[in-house]
């Protein structure tokens, strides 16, 4: 089957990419394989009854007795299927990829909430990222930086960065008028009122931007296994690949649990932002710390 003249543009692009550029695209490999080495080996250090006692007493703090027991129950349920170390890889991953989509995407909101012709082109091409199959993120992604971790990060970023940019932009658009006015009236500055005023309002969606991100990227797992990411993902593709029933359930379970603990952990984040979000007094008075400053 041969692909169309789109289909041929789209391969010539990318072929143009790695004739011309492979250099540099072998140099960013290079260094983003680093950081999630880096960040993998760290986590791996750290030894599992140390890892339980920090992430119970975390989900302690955040959400109550009842989640911290069961944050425990799900990590010795999977030390307890030999899949920790693959939990650890597949959380290095999804770490790397959620804060490089938060780097790229929060600041890609805020300037679409500021410019609407911004918004109107990032809002295509969100809609372009969401829709288009997972899988086919790949192959440019291994063209260009081959197999392993490396364009497996890349693949979930492209895949996980749409809702904290939409978020983020929905966020600073919805904080009421007259909480800006009260701000220019005492003199604030754009840049006043972005971190003062519309970044704090803004902060409860913002955060559940970072949660579906986070799902999001946990999502990729799987598909990422397909072009040596490893992790989870790898565990539940060697299920399907020998149709092993019992290593594919393990593998998923390990997921499903991994997936209940940070989403509930980010949750109650933008919970608590917005139980604390201020009102309009409240930003009268940062309106004139801002004025101050």
């Amino acid at each position: 089957m041969n692909s169309s003249v789109i289909g041929k543009f789209a391969e010539n692009a990318v072929n143009f990419l790695f004739q011309h550029f492979r250099g540099g695209f072998d140099a960013f490999s290079a260094a983003l394989g680093a950081v999630v080495k880096l960040l993998e080996d760290g986590l791996a250090s750290i030894p599992f009854i140390a890892m339980l006692i920090i992430l119970m007493a975390f989900a302690l703090w955040r959400r109550g007795v009842v989640f911290s027991a069961f944050v425990g129950v799900a990590l010795l349920a999977i030390h307890y299927m030999g899949l920790w170390a693959q939990t650890v890889s597949t959380l290095a991953l999804v770490i790397a990829a959620t804060f490089f989509s938060l780097v790229i995407g929060v600041p890609l909101g805020i300037w679409g909430a500021r410019n609407k012709r911004v918004e109107v082109v990032l809002r295509s091409l969100l809609d372009f990222m969401q829709t288009m199959p997972a899988f086919v993120y790949l192959i440019p992604a291994v063209i260009l930086f081959g197999l392993g971790r490396v364009p497996a990060v890349i693949a979930t970023i492209v895949f996980a960065m749409p809702p904290v940019v939409r978020l983020t932009t929905l966020g600073i658009k919805q904080v009421r008028e007259e909480l800006l006015e009260a701000g220019r009236s005492f003199g604030s500055t754009d840049s006043q009122l972005l971190w003062k005023i519309q970044l704090p309002n803004a902060l409860p969606s913002i955060m559940a931007g970072v949660n579906q991100t986070i799902m999001m990227a946990l999502s990729m797992v799987v598909v990422a296994s397909m072009i040596g990411a490893g992790g989870l993902g790898e565990y539940v593709l060697s299920g399907i690949q020998r149709l092993d029933i019992g290593i594919g359930f393990e593998g998923g379970l390990g997921v499903v649990l991994l997936a209940i603990v940070l989403d509930r952990l980010t949750e109650s984040f933008g919970v608590k932002a917005k139980k604390a979000k201020p009102g309009a007094r409240t930003a009268k008075t940062g309106a004139r710390a801002a004025a101050r400053t």
